[in-house]
């Protein structure tokens, strides 16, 4: 739902990386030269951000009032 802040297997801060990715896959960069213009090389690092979706929108409308 949310990126995670540190890569789930080498521990490497990741969170602060993903707002650039982000920008530059928006703007029709591919997503290999985006991981790798962030300097994201370890394949562990580059699996949270190629597998992460974005939930968040969606589980927000199940908040209970």
């Amino acid at each position: 739902m949310i990126i995670p802040i540190r890569c789930f297997s080498c521990g490497k801060p990741v969170g602060h990386l993903f707002e650039e990715y982000r920008e530059r896959v928006e703007k029709g960069e591919s997503k290999k030269k985006a991981l790798d213009a962030v300097g994201l090389e370890r394949y562990c690092c580059r699996g949270v951000f190629l597998g992460h979706v974005e939930l968040i929108d969606l589980a927000g409308e199940f908040k209970k009032c």
